[in-house]
């Protein structure tokens, strides 16, 4: 190893252990200016995608990104974008698919019937429109359950329940069931049950039509 005078290691040496020349060395000493401006101006660049990234107050990905960009009136190339954000640790968070509209999407719901209530739920009397929902219930840590219902749309009474762990159909045939069996005996032939057209109430697996009380899907 060479050392100068003033215990300095010889740049040749280092350029040598290092595997680069010399001319290299010095030509990468003189373009540090155009890395410093390089680097500043993919700050500012990075600083107008950020921008757009939080335009309305919900993130984007690379596309929505170049395209509120090109509506500020500046054109950026996608892969700009996408390197800047990777150098700069900005994701776009994965949209979860929402359970229900897949459920919906895999039942091929289409059993929706005529709405024969028009919602004059209470001029029947007692036992004639029953009325049922799906309501989400919050418990614990960021825990989710669904509560399956129906009620008496004249005396608010609900006649039936079932808490669920899931979205799966068959707790709202459950919720049914217990219907027939705890109050089948104060039903009758015109009793009406009124739901909404979700996915659990039109399904061609659920088919609540065969339990022989009408169901009116508004």
């Amino acid at each position: 190893m060479t050392l100068r005078d003033n215990n300095e290691l010889n740049i040749s040496w280092l350029c040598q252990n290092a595997g680069v020349s010399r001319s290299g060395y010095y030509n990468w000493l003189d373009s540090d200016y155009k890395r410093s401006e390089k680097d500043l101006q993919g700050k500012a660049d990075f600083e107008l995608i950020l921008q757009a990234y939080q335009f309305r107050g919900y993130d984007k990905g690379r596309r929505g990104i170049y395209m509120r960009l090109l509506n500020m009136g500046i054109r950026m190339n996608q892969k700009k974008i996408s390197r800047l954000m990777k150098k700069f640790n900005l994701f776009c968070p994965i949209r979860k698919a929402n359970p229900y509209r897949r459920m919906a999407k895999a039942l091929k719901t289409s059993n929706v019937t005529e709405n024969l209530v028009n919602r004059k739920f209470r001029e029947q009397g007692s036992r004639k429109i029953l009325l049922t929902d799906i309501t989400y219930m919050f418990y614990g840590k960021g825990c989710k359950a669904y509560l399956s219902t129906i009620l008496d749309a004249f005396t608010k009474q609900v006649l039936s329940y079932v808490l669920s762990e899931s979205l799966e159909v068959d707790f709202v045939l459950e919720t049914v069931n217990i219907l027939i069996n705890t109050h089948g005996i104060s039903l009758s032939s015109e009793t009406l049950i009124h739901s909404d057209q979700g996915c659990h109430y039109t399904s061609n697996v659920v088919n609540l039509s065969n339990h022989k009380i009408p169901f009116c899907i508004e």
